[in-house]
């Protein structure tokens, strides 16, 4: 059975960002790559390195002798130690992607839920219901601006 994890706001994970967090005792990073989340166990199958504090990158590709190009940038995390390459979004290799890869989990963006940020007992009583002995225009309490997130990233594992 997985487990839902909250991560944070869209808002707080831009576009080329990561998020490193512990997860139910396993660290994963939370990726935004291009506006689609992604989550990798910061563990490098090589020789156990902390995979998603690498590089974030792209690779290079050769169709002929001498024609080098660079594609997939911000699509590649590089491992810290010893720089194997492997797709955020998929977890696999570049080198050996049908043997090698890192462990991926599923990663969405969800709608934050209105009726579970609209409770009655968290709502502040209003001037009528309030027994405070004020009279006059003040309000007898302190207001705050309130914010709420529209989406926030989510982790199943």
């Amino acid at each position: 059975m997985e487990k839902r994890f909250e991560i944070c706001p869209t808002t707080e994970l831009p576009p080329g960002e990561r998020t490193i967090t512990e997860l139910n005792g396993i660290s994963v990073g939370v990726f935004n790559v291009d506006g689609e989340y992604y989550a990798l166990k910061n563990d490098c199958p090589h020789q156990r390195a902390p995979l998603c504090m690498g590089k974030v990158t792209g690779t290079t590709s050769v169709e002929r002798t001498g024609e080098v190009n660079w594609e997939d940038n911000g699509h590649i995390l590089r491992c810290p130690w010893h720089g194997w390459e492997f797709d955020i979004e998929t977890g696999r290799s570049v080198f050996n992607p049908h043997k090698v890869r890192a462990r991926s989990f599923e990663a969405t963006v969800e709608s934050v839920d209105e009726d579970s940020a609209d409770h009655e007992a968290d709502r502040p009583s209003t001037p009528d219901e309030c027994d405070c002995g004020s009279s006059g225009d003040e309000p007898p309490v302190e207001t705050y601006e309130v914010t709420v997130e529209d989406e926030i990233v989510v982790v199943y594992l």
